[in-house]
């Protein structure tokens, strides 16, 4: 009769301030990191963050910051410390003797909301897939009570030790995941070349920047959004006609800084369809306090897959949670990016570098007929090239 309500997981924030990371930037860097615990369901309790040349090789951080951290945690009860770098495999058990909570750093808390948002088979099985090239060079460490010979009544061996038992089996596993993720990508294969005759526009970003939003107003169909990061995993492909042309436009996974690149191999099937998109809709947060970087992250991942040849047409959305700091007239101090107003950064490089741009609110529909006027003209002309006999549509 009565139910008892799962407890919310609470967490800790453990970053560091560098020589090549400042405390700004690592600020940035752990209000995404509370964005991805909170994707995960669990509440961020409080931020650690340290000053050192270089992560600690042992502990990430030094033996002072760990007290009080372990301090915080006895007192809090907190379950979960997480770390924004990716920690080794005696990080992570030096780590957990230390702390006697649960460790995770930023690669292993991008793997489990992946694994939480996979919804088909194809993406558990690029998931899946990432989760055990995660764990395989770690296991020594985390795995150190079962290095022992194995033993007992049938279970004697050639001497093999349970942790090469499991690392073989992992390693088996693997390559069952890749030969699986090979034969959904010969049916993905096939699936696009019987599409036919259409150009394919590809909506690419950083995740949470509104693609799913946009790509549900300009193809009137309902594609899962929300307010969370990694909202789409598993491409989605839509047939849309603006003015009688019609053409195939794809929802594909959000990119994020330090994306750990077993996720890109495992999700090669699915970034396809961004090799293959004849245009590219860039779609940025302009909202974003640091969505120039999230912009140049988004280039570098392209370029990772090679795909930074394709034609871009930039759009910046979220013009209405845009603000800025208006600067006084009488004020001497230089301007800087946050005095700039919309209409300022208009006149920088994204009207001169990387046309065509333009400026959209998907949630309010603010300009929403502009961009499918700007799109429409950008697949005229590659659909005018391509197939010429079918000019007639337009």
């Amino acid at each position: 009769m009565y139910e008892t309500k799962k407890k919310q997981e609470t967490a800790v924030l453990i970053g560091l301030i560098t020589k090549g990371q400042d405390e700004s930037r690592s600020k940035e860097y752990l209000d995404e990191l509370e964005f991805l615990v909170d994707t995960a369901g669990a509440i961020s309790k409080k931020r650690f963050v340290q000053k050192l040349v270089s992560p600690d090789k042992r502990t990430f951080v030094g033996s002072g910051k760990l007290e009080d951290i372990k301090a915080f945690i006895e007192f809090e009860e907190i379950d979960i410390a997480v770390f924004d770098d990716e920690l080794g495999a005696s990080q992570i058990r030096n780590l957990e003797k230390a702390l006697e909570c649960r460790i995770l750093d930023r690669t292993n808390l991008i793997l489990d909301i992946f694994a939480k948002r996979a919804q088909t088979a194809h993406a558990k099985t690029q998931v899946e897939l990432a989760q055990y090239q995660y764990l395989l060079p770690r296991l020594t460490g985390m795995w150190t009570h079962l290095e022992r010979q194995r033993g007992g009544i049938g279970l004697r061996g050639p001497g093999e030790t349970e942790i090469e038992t499991d690392r073989r089996v992992i390693r088996d596993r693997i390559s069952l995941l890749k030969e699986r993720l090979k034969q959904i990508d010969k049916q993905r294969g096939t699936q696009r070349s019987n599409r036919g005759s259409m150009v394919r526009v590809a909506l690419v970003g950083y995740t949470n920047v509104g693609k799913s939003t946009l790509m549900n107003l300009l193809s009137k169909s309902e594609v899962f959004a929300e307010n969370k990061l990694f909202a789409t995993l598993d491409t989605t492909v839509r047939k849309v006609v603006i003015e009688n042309l019609p053409f195939l436009m794809s929802d594909t996974v959000g990119f994020i800084r330090k994306l750990p690149h077993g996720l890109i191999e495992s999700f090669k099937s699915t970034l396809d369809e961004v090799r293959e998109a004849d245009m590219l809709l860039h779609i940025v947060d302009i909202s974003h306090p640091d969505f120039e970087e999230q912009i140049n992250i988004v280039k570098q991942t392209l370029s990772e897959i090679n795909v930074d040849d394709k034609p871009v047409m930039m759009v910046f959305n979220k013009i209405d949670a845009f603000t800025y700091i208006e600067k006084e007239g009488d004020d001497l101090i230089p301007e800087t990016k946050e005095n700039y107003s919309l209409d300022v950064w208009k006149k920088t490089w994204m009207n001169k570098d990387n046309a065509p741009a333009i400026f959209i609110s998907a949630t309010e529909r603010t300009n929403l007929q502009e961009i499918r006027k700007l799109i429409y003209t950008e697949v005229k002309k590659i659909h005018a090239v391509r197939y010429p006999h079918n000019n007639y549509l337009y």
